[in-house]
């Protein structure tokens, strides 16, 4: 399909309508108009004499093909909905821990402290309020990291004793891998520095599947405390963000 289409002399060309470059486009048709306004105004025995009429009729009908056909610029998601996003995927990491924890429970509470690197859950909810957004983020995301190299830790060891939560520990792995990523690109968004703590010390090897069960419990223990406060966290950074952005 064809369009008429003018040069900067006045000569109607064929052009084919997907070949337009838009960018600018309507700027150039509006460039053609003023000029034969400009030589309307000067003659205006042209416009009845020559062909000026139809040109000009062509060109003004041709601006809204050109306006319409430009796409809509693309706009980023904003600071709210990726805080929303962070704090549902942490929602639903909670429930999986919770799931498993729920699986292989004890009787008796397992033997604590097997992990000297554990990020220390000692926050109050009382300071949730608080909390400023790129120090927290980066805080978070700290913590995060240390709890991947935790569970890490974890899947060599039940891999090696066949423990039976490993398909669901694997789901679990992948979405922390996510949450990592999602956290990883708000902080760049908002200039959140990534801190550098140092590598987390891992306890030796795990001897039995028993072993392997008591320190799957302290780790999903303290990573459901982790999880409750962030996802409170994110919601609460989102709830300042909104209000922030209607001030």
């Amino acid at each position: 399909m064809f369009t008429l289409w003018c040069n900067i002399s006045g000569e109607l060309t064929a052009v084919p309508r997907g070949h337009y470059h838009y960018i600018d486009m309507t700027a150039l048709l509006c460039g053609h108009i003023n000029l034969i306004i400009a030589s309307v105004s000067s003659h205006p025995a042209v416009l009845v004499d020559s062909s000026s009429s139809l040109l000009l009729s062509l060109l003004l009908a041709q601006i809204p093909l050109f306006t319409s056909a430009v796409p809509a610029p693309y706009r980023r998601p904003n600071v709210v909905h990726e805080l929303d996003r962070l704090a549902n995927q942490t929602k639903n990491l909670r429930q999986i821990t919770a799931d498993l924890l729920k699986e292989h429970a004890f009787e008796t509470d397992p033997e604590q402290h097997r992990f000297k690197s554990l990020p220390l859950m000692n926050n109050r909810a009382s300071d949730i309020n608080s909390l400023e957004m790129r120090p927290t983020l980066s805080q978070l995301h700290a913590d995060l990291k240390s709890f991947e190299h935790h569970f890490a830790w974890l899947s060599r060891a039940s891999r090696k004793h066949h423990h039976p939560a490993l398909p669901k520990l694997g789901q679990m792995m992948s979405l922390i891998k996510s949450l990592t990523s999602m956290l990883e690109h708000q902080m760049m968004r908002v200039d959140a520095q990534r801190l550098s703590p140092p590598s987390p010390s891992m306890p030796p090897p795990p001897p039995s599947q028993f072993d392997v069960l008591q320190s799957s419990q302290e780790l999903l223990l303290q990573f459901r405390l982790f999880c409750d406060w962030a996802q409170r966290v994110f919601s609460v950074l989102s709830t300042k963000s909104k209000m922030s952005a209607v001030q």
